[in-house]
């Protein structure tokens, strides 16, 4: 059984998780720029066996896609070229960072360290995978 690793696209940067290889508990991984996602993901999947890839669907409160996804839609195209064999879906990501900020401030994390964007990406990503983790339990 391989990991799942979702991702929190942004322009910028984009926010990673990772479960374990069990596919239980999700953890934070890394934050990357953007423009080096796809690398990043080729030399992760190189050393780790990853059966899915969930990226963060952003939508506005009526589930309509956001304007963002103009820029996901072609990454997670690419992703689906470059890894074939890795199924690739999206998932809900609505409140995600707001969420992640919460998470910093019940976690007692400095105000000077939540400003570090990557850190709320990082989170971000966290909770879509826990989110998807959670909304699979029930399936089984």
């Amino acid at each position: 059984m391989g990991r799942l690793l979702s991702i929190d696209y942004g322009r910028r940067r984009t926010g990673i998780a990772v479960t374990d290889p069990l596919q239980i508990i999700a953890s934070g991984l890394t934050t990357v720029p953007t423009h080096q996602l796809m690398q990043f993901l080729k030399d992760y999947t190189s050393r780790e066996q990853v059966d899915t890839i969930v990226v963060g669907h952003p939508t506005d409160m009526h589930g309509n896609d956001s304007e963002s996804m103009r820029y996901i839609k072609p990454a997670v195209a690419q992703i689906k070229r470059l890894f074939p064999a890795i199924d690739v879906v999206y998932y809900d990501e609505r409140f995600t960072s707001v969420l992640a900020h919460r998470a910093m401030i019940d976690g007692g994390m400095k105000k000077s360290d939540r400003k570090v964007k990557g850190t709320v990406d990082e989170i971000s990503a966290t909770i879509i995978l826990n989110d998807y983790l959670e909304s699979n339990k029930s399936r089984f």
